[in-house]
């Protein structure tokens, strides 16, 4: 790998040819060679693309667009750079005007061997030849670079990609010789949805905290009823209120946090009602309410409304995890590593097993089993649960640490299993098949089975004597299905574990997400937004002067996007807001001036910023009737048209002889003459008009590398480059001009 640009040479490289100079015989040669015998050069993805540099250089890009995400050879030419210093040319991530183009891929070729970028120095600059090529003539330079779409800390899926060229190693802080050019690789093509981010990919997820509800005492679990909507919260007391016994189970309202219910007494070893924590939310029970276990041994039932809950007392040891039973009625009970199943009305245990060890369990009802960890021995066991017996035992490696939880995806029936700093997943029948690691400890998972999506709370460790805690938590998202991140990481300042484990609760469709922090006596409502998606998108547009333009984007985001239209007159250097531009669809009445003009739109939430791929506006005159005779005519030097009348033998040319306008030498005539064959055809070298026998001119657009050749057959173009000889160098040099 050669190295990133702003890195000194370590060392010389092999030796290699001499530059190649740019005379114009080798130019002709080339472009005989690039277009074939009687073809046209159209607007496609082989068009060669210019832009103008901030000191007036011309950069050209043979190709960029439908690139090959594997690999494409493209051809990159400039005119115009200062020879004092060196540039690099490559594929990099294009991060706006006057701000360095980095990363770039392969780096800078500083060792003579890289062919994803070229290094090019001043004549006589101590590595010309060995490790770099010379400028040729006013600047100019002819390489031909490989570039992909993805490497070196790159992906142009992701980021805007460009060609560009910019100041060596020696200057890397000079923004002067930054010319950008966007390509684009297959599948990620102008007007196709999608979009490219600014600060963060397009359609990029992430949870913003909204609210924070502190009515519910010191939150130990949580369930979001499925058919009331109600946030059932199991709570303790806080230390810190002592004048205050916050212990019982709550309703709280999850839009605003307040409390509509709360119960707090339950039935004791006695039968007698005694306030009671709620330590563990089973499930719901049909249409509103939870089934729980509270401290230490009680299992109750309560709803909205109710003045306490009703419940068992149950015989043996303390109740370490709770789930839905088998049959309505009845519920799982861990009473460390026994696994019972019991009838609530009465508590009576229907059928019982003693595993090896373990305290916490997770069932899979749809699958019919219960997965029992035991993290003191390292084991995970499973129970069947038309038997209940054990049928297989798997490995859980690294739990002679910090144990976390066990859940289970009723999407796929994986087994998430949470251990010190890790999540182990495994599938459904046991096989291990993704370890998840974090920066702070596993405490609990949720899961969003519509949409395909586990849900993962970090607590820091809270002992701020060990360097590895900072008393922030986290929350992740990954897709259940491949565990690659679904939204970015969200910091839970103060979230530690000193006092409790975080638990979740996720709404259907996870739009909304409740994470509960112990320690702070708090619960954290979270919002997803995602950045803005393009999902309509324009594309370029060729039009006659006069006619209307209408150019459509549109995108989809949480919040909804805002949209800004952007132009750019320099080739995509520099963009500007159009005053008023902030509807979907902008529509304009297209000017000669315009032509080349580049238009995007820019769509804004509080998640990102995301843009639709350049698209180019080719505005030509409405008829040509007026460019040629001897009256001359009208024309707009911007786009590359004439600017004021010949004397029909050649039709007009912005210097008034003629000599740009086209290749003609007929027969002059006061209102446009004969031409000769190649002027009667209208063709044109540097795009202007060439009048014909009824006066009315043919333009063409479009160039070919960088020398402003437009769409002509084999013969004529060789009859141009020889016969034209110094004309063709000044022609291209007005053209890079620009629109103003």
């Amino acid at each position: 790998m050669t190295p990133t640009p702003g890195t000194p040479p370590t060392g010389p490289g092999r030796p290699r040819r001499p530059g190649r100079r740019l005379g114009a015989a080798a130019v002709t040669a080339l472009l005989l060679a690039a277009v074939p015998a009687g073809a046209a050069v159209s607007a496609d993805a082989a068009t060669p693309k210019s832009a103008t540099g901030p000191q007036g250089q011309k950069l050209t890009v043979s190709a960029t667009t439908g690139l090959d995400p594997a690999g494409a050879k493209i051809r990159v030419t400039g005119e115009g750079y200062g020879t004092t210093s060196g540039i690099y040319v490559a594929l990099c991530k294009d991060n706006g005007a006057n701000r360095v183009p980095s990363p770039c891929l392969g780096g800078a070729d500083m060792s003579g061997g890289s062919k994803n970028s070229q290094w090019i120095v001043p004549k006589g600059d101590p590595y010309e030849g060995e490790l770099a090529l010379p400028f040729g003539p006013g600047g100019t330079f002819d390489v031909e670079i490989e570039i992909r779409s993805q490497g070196d800390g790159l992906d142009c899926a992701d980021v805007p990609c460009s060609v560009v060229t910019r100041a060596d190693h020696r200057a890397s802080g000079d923004r002067t010789q930054d010319v950008r050019i966007p390509v684009t690789f297959a599948g990620r093509e102008p007007g196709e949805p999608g979009g490219e981010g600014v600060d963060v990919p397009a359609g990029t997820v992430s949870y913003k905290p909204v609210a924070v509800f502190t009515s519910a005492g010191k939150p130990l679990d949580l369930l979001l009823h499925p058919d009331s909507k109600k946030l059932y919260v199991g709570a303790d007391n806080i230390p810190d209120t002592a004048d205050t016994d916050e212990r019982g189970l709550y309703v709280l309202n999850p839009e605003d946090g307040k409390a509509e219910s709360r119960i707090t007494d339950a039935p004791g070893s006695t039968g007698a009602l005694r306030a009671s924590a709620a330590a563990r939310i089973s499930g719901p029970l049909p249409g509103d309410g939870v089934v729980y276990n509270y401290p230490l041994r009680g299992v109750g039932s309560a709803k909205a409304g109710d003045t306490a809950a009703t419940g068992v007392w149950l015989a043996g040891s303390t109740i370490t995890d709770i789930a839905p039973g088998t049959a309505p009625g009845t519920v799982l009970v861990a009473q460390g590593a026994k696994l019972s199943e019991i009838e609530r009305a009465t508590g009576t245990a229907t059928r019982s097993l003693t595993l090896p060890g373990g305290t916490q369990f997770a069932a899979d009802h749809a699958r019919g089993a219960v997965w029992f960890s035991d993290f003191a021995s390292g084991k995970l066991h499973r129970v069947d649960l038309a038997s209940f017996a054990v049928t297989a035992s798997f490995d859980l490696p690294g739990t002679d640490s910090i144990a976390g939880f066990t859940e289970v995806d009723p999407a796929s029936g994986a087994v998430w299993v949470g251990v010190n700093r890790s999540v182990l997943v495994f599938d459904a029948t046991g096989k291990p098949v993704k370890t998840l690691v974090g920066k702070d400890l596993a405490r609990d998972a949720a899961f969003d089975a519509a949409g395909g999506r586990a849900f993962v709370a970090w607590q820091d460790g809270g002992d701020l004597s060990d360097p590895a805690n900072d008393n922030n938590g986290t929350l992740t998202v990954y897709d259940s299905t491949d565990f690659t991140p679904a939204a970015k990481d969200l910091s839970l300042p103060g979230n530690q574990t000193q006092l409790g484990a975080a638990s979740l609760a996720v709404e259907p469709g996870g739009a909304t997400v409740f994470v509960t922090s112990p320690a702070e006596g708090k619960i954290t409502r979270l919002t997803r937004q995602v950045s803005p998606l393009v999902t309509q998108a324009p594309a370029d547009r060729s039009v006659r002067a006069g006619e209307e333009v209408a150019l459509t984007a549109r995108a989809e985001g949480t919040p909804e996007p805002s949209v800004r239209w952007q132009v750019s007159t320099d080739g995509s250097q520099t963009w500007r807001e159009l005053d008023g531009a902030t509807e979907p669809v902008l529509t304009f009445t297209a000017k000669s001036a315009q032509d080349g003009y580049r238009y995007r739109a820019e769509f804004r939430n509080d998640v990102g910023t995301t843009r639709t791929a350049p698209v180019t506006l080719t505005v030509t005159e409405a008829t040509g009737g007026d460019t040629g005779g001897g009256n001359g005519g009208s024309g707009d030097t911007t786009t590359g048209g004439a600017a004021t009348g010949g004397d029909g033998s050649t039709g007009g040319d912005s210097d008034g002889d003629g000599s740009d306008g086209g290749t003609s030498t007929g027969t002059s005539g006061s209102s446009g003459g004969s031409g000769s064959s190649a002027g009667s055809t209208g063709s044109t070298v540097g795009g202007g008009s060439v009048g014909g026998n009824t006066g009315a001119g043919t333009t063409s657009g479009g160039s070919l590398a960088a020398t402003g050749i437009t769409v002509i057959s084999v013969t004529l173009l060789a009859a141009a480059l020889l016969g034209g000889g110094l004309l063709i160098h000044r022609r291209a040099r007005r053209r890079t001009s620009g629109l103003a």
